[in-house]
């Protein structure tokens, strides 16, 4: 399972260390796209399917689907661990998420979220998240 919060930075040349946790239950090839509230999303190649699976099957028929479809699939790139623990993660979906330098790297069960510290932190602040308050509003699902 993917859970925790890890800090790291980008190398010159744009790589950045995943955590050898993460490493371990995402495996060494994975695939990274964009995601929600300027933050990217990497899947390992079994998540990856069971999502990829659900988008194809929006019908294109709906401008939405067509849309999500685009954005997604334009903005999705298989990385590879090398020897050193180093992903490279490609110039569109760095300016994407906003990445520099300082990285924060968060487990989200299923699949890992990779935010800039500057955007991350101001996610934080903005939200001012109230835990019973969310646990309240999400009992219709049955949490």
């Amino acid at each position: 399972m993917l859970i925790g919060e890890y800090k790291h930075s980008l190398d010159p040349k744009g790589r950045l260390i995943m955590p050898a946790k993460f490493r371990e239950d995402i495996g060494s090839h994975f695939y990274v796209t964009i995601g929600t509230d300027a933050c990217l999303r990497a899947y390992s190649f079994e998540e990856w399917n069971k999502y990829k699976a659900k988008i194809e099957a929006l019908p294109d028929s709906d401008n939405k689907a067509r849309q999500y479809k685009r954005a997604i699939f334009s903005n999705s790139n298989e990385c590879e661990v090398d020897k050193q623990g180093r992903i490279l993660i490609a110039s569109n979906l760095k300016a994407y998420a906003s990445l520099e330098k300082d990285v924060v790297i968060i487990g989200q069960s299923s699949y890992i979220e990779i935010w800039s510290i500057e955007n991350w932190n101001r996610y934080n602040e903005k939200e001012d998240i109230n835990l019973d308050e969310l646990v309240t509003g999400l009992s219709t699902y049955g949490l």
